[in-house]
């Protein structure tokens, strides 16, 4: 019996390894690709507008590929769209690596990205199928630190890779894939409904509609010129169209037979509450894009050491999200999820004080990190796993993601035109971020209401 609960175990930390493996190779793929631009910028002489389209394309397919991929896996198997994803994301990496033009360079990264969209939401619902409850907010944090680990490793690797040629940043991405998809096509359950029920192209058309068009709406408005600004044509048919087309995909989920997002998951009160919180998370992780140019700005140092300066957020981050899952099994979920954002309310506090230093800048970074990785990994996850049926959990992760990544176009639009009205001074990066700390403290009145939860951990011992 001792032997056979050994082999489970091992079996269940090789799966880890390898959901650990593919998460962090689509995240490494935003931090990675930095160094290249200017490479790629030279070989194919793009404006700096154009460029920018190497991150907004990964990021906007991104967005629309987590939904659906995770309920593809729902319906489908997670086995399946795993692979899928791993396999997409190769070829993108493939095409970006020969691309002859910069159109088919930013087209493989909108597969790549296809793929790595869906990666991480199916990942955590393979967690949910396969962990007992007391190890699932454990296996999830390990998940979680990958984000943090990708930004530290990131620019190391793109750095030294372009001693060859810029092309190596994605020629890597080939025998990792590899790897990682022989693996998940032993480990990963193949178990999948017997019958599907039809597939909601109709629902899924709408989403991808209102999710594109408030994306590139949102990101278009100055907040400088507000008024002048979503009276334009372009910013006033852009958020009329994601409003009537969401309009559109709430009536058609109520009808369809498989939704893409089944009006279920969201009339728990439970959810919609972690849709609150989740998109109040990606408004403070949008916020830290910026805190190079306050560095910059505030205590005068160069653009470089500036990039530097994020290290100790980074490994709060990669530190604190195991943390946090563990301490979800032994202490609930809720009392975590408020510990984080609590957090994340006192790191926005001292980064807006009047007279910042290295000291306090650090201070600031550290606790943002460690809050934003008690958020990101396990307690949000694992409270939308022990809410949703097993049957949606894959819809559950994607929905968690959606909230993620609309919080995030939000907070870069608000923060950046934030700072950009008050003419990118210390203070307007420091206004912004006194901004972020007060929309965070209504996030935790909020989560006063959350379900407490027995820890996972204490109610197996029992057991």
């Amino acid at each position: 019996m001792v032997g056979a609960l050994g082999s489970v175990d091992r079996e269940r930390w090789a799966l880890l390894g390898v959901l650990f493996a593919g998460v962090l190779m689509g995240a490494l793929d935003i931090a990675i690709v930095g160094p290249a631009l200017p490479a790629i910028q030279e070989d194919f002489g793009v404006g700096g507008r154009g460029l920018s389209w190497v991150f907004n394309t990964y990021i906007l397919v991104a967005l629309l590929s987590a939904p659906l991929m995770a309920k593809l896996s729902d319906r489908y198997g997670r086995r399946a769209i795993y692979l899928a994803d791993v396999a997409l994301f190769a070829l993108g990496s493939l095409i970006v690596a020969l691309a002859p033009s910069f159109a088919v360079l930013l087209g493989g990264r909108a597969v790549q990205a296809l793929g790595a969209g869906g990666i991480f939401p199916v990942a955590s619902a393979v967690i949910g199928d396969v962990f007992p409850p007391e190890r699932r907010a454990p296996a999830l944090g390990l998940i979680g630190a990958v984000f943090g680990l990708a930004f530290l490793l990131g620019p190391l690797l793109g750095g030294v890779l372009l001693h060859w040629s810029w092309q190596w940043l994605f020629v890597v991405n080939l025998p990792l894939a590899a790897v990682i998809f022989f693996k998940a096509a032993r480990l990963l359950p193949a178990a999948r409904p017997a019958d599907p029920l039809p597939f909601d192209a109709l629902g899924t058309v709408l989403l991808s509609t209102a999710l594109v068009a408030l994306a590139l709406g949102v990101g278009g408005i100055d907040t400088a010129a507000l008024g002048a600004t979503l009276a334009s044509p372009r910013i006033l048919v852009l958020l009329i169209v994601a409003a009537a087309a969401a309009r559109l995909f709430w009536a058609v989920e109520k009808r369809a037979a498989d939704p893409v997002l089944h009006p279920d998951l969201v009339r728990s009160r439970e959810m919609r509450l972690v849709g609150v919180i989740a998109m109040g998370t990606g408004l403070a992780e949008a916020g830290m894009v910026f805190l190079p140019a306050l560095a910059v700005a505030g205590l005068e140092v160069e653009e470089s050491t500036a990039s530097f300066m994020l290290l100790p957020l980074v490994t709060a981050m990669i530190v604190g999200a195991p943390l946090a899952g563990w301490l979800v099994a032994q202490r609930g979920a809720k009392q975590i999820i408020q510990s984080g954002l609590m957090l994340v309310v006192g790191g926005m506090l001292v980064f807006g004080i009047p007279v910042l230093s290295t000291a306090t800048f650090y201070l600031a970074g550290a606790l943002v990190g460690v809050g934003l990785s008690a958020l990101l990994g396990a307690p949000l996850r694992y409270v939308v796993i022990r809410e949703v049926s097993e049957a949606h959990r894959g819809a559950g992760q994607g929905l968690l993601t959606l909230f993620l990544s609309v919080g995030r176009i939000i907070g870069a639009a608000a923060v950046g035109g934030f700072v950009a009205s008050r003419r990118e001074d210390v203070a307007g990066y420091q206004d912004a971020y006194l901004l972020v700390a007060g929309l965070m403290a209504l996030v935790v009145m909020l989560s006063v209401r959350l379900r407490a939860d027995a820890p996972a951990g204490a109610a197996a011992g029992q057991a």
